[in-house]
């Protein structure tokens, strides 16, 4: 049976239009960093990159390397950890040019720093690409957090975080940092902007 991460892991994939208080473990991901508006198109090759070893490291029995412990399974969502420069802090009104940011992928248990480097072995050996090259693997535990489905427009998501913050204070919890999650459940590409479901996460302390 293949497996389900929407199924499975409901509790990080499964979030609720209300605040939630949860504790995400330590998970593996495949990474790249940038810096920039979202909207440009560096963004869209970072995005491309990151599906493109995900999805070869998914298919890697069909290139004659089954790595050990492999299970079928369905390809995590693109999630992205947000930050700003020192002058976007600065700045009243949120710049997209100065948001920075590492996008990710998550992988499956099996998953390790050689299975991912097998992996960009195979891609390379048909496709080139320079951004390859920034791609690494990583280990992110987020504990603690608080998350929230958006659905809606990215540029409301201001909206969410105000019912975030509201529910921390509430919770005497305190927000470690402001680098935020954001796990993309919709393909902005083909669901209306109005739809699009997004959930955001703050990691916090007690």
């Amino acid at each position: 049976m293949k497996y389900e991460w929407r199924k499975q892991e409901k509790d990080i994939y499964q979030a609720k239009e209300i605040p939630t208080l949860v504790e995400v473990p330590a998970s593996k991901y495949i990474c790249i960093k940038g810096m920039g508006n979202p909207n440009n198109e560096d963004f869209a090759n970072r995005v491309g990159v990151l599906y493109q070893v995900s999805y070869t490291v998914r298919m890697m029995p069909k290139k004659g390397f089954t790595p050990k412990g492999y299970f079928e399974y369905t390809v995590y969502p693109l999630e992205g950890l947000w930050d700003l420069t020192e002058k976007g802090r600065k700045e009243e009104a949120l710049n997209k040019n100065e948001l920075v940011y590492i996008i990710m992928i998550k992988q499956p248990d099996f998953v390790n720093e050689e299975v991912f480097r097998k992996a960009l072995e195979i891609l390379k050996k048909n496709k080139t690409n320079d951004l390859f090259d920034e791609l690494y693997f990583d280990t992110i535990e987020d504990g603690l957090s608080v998350q929230m489905l958006h659905i809606g427009s990215y540029d409301n998501e201001s909206q969410t975080f105000e019912k975030m913050k509201h529910f921390i204070n509430d919770n005497n919890l305190k927000i470690k940092t402001y680098v935020h999650r954001e796990i993309y459940l919709s393909d902005a590409r083909k669901v209306e902007k109005d739809k699009l479901k997004t959930i955001l996460r703050y990691r916090v302390q007690r």
